[in-house]
């Protein structure tokens, strides 16, 4: 194995790029996710209050999107 200073400084800059990508990566993928994950949210919150107004199961799934299973488990 090769051990030089500059040898030690490039490895050491190449893991710091390395891990600065890395986390610049998983932030990415962690608002992806959160969007996402607000998304269903929101879509789940205006199914239950469709419900709770008497709306068909049908109806709700055209219009939000979401498959009629996952309206007819959705509890007011």
């Amino acid at each position: 194995m090769v051990e030089s200073p500059v040898y030690d400084m490039i490895l050491q800059e190449g893991m710091l790029k390395g891990r600065q990508e890395g986390r610049q990566e998983g932030r990415q993928e962690g608002r992806q996710e959160g969007l996402y994950e607000g998304l269903i949210n929101a879509r789940l919150e205006t199914a239950r209050n469709m419900k709770k107004r008497g709306m068909e199961n049908q109806f709700i799934a055209e219009m939000t999107g979401l498959s009629l299973e996952e309206v007819q488990k959705i509890r007011v």
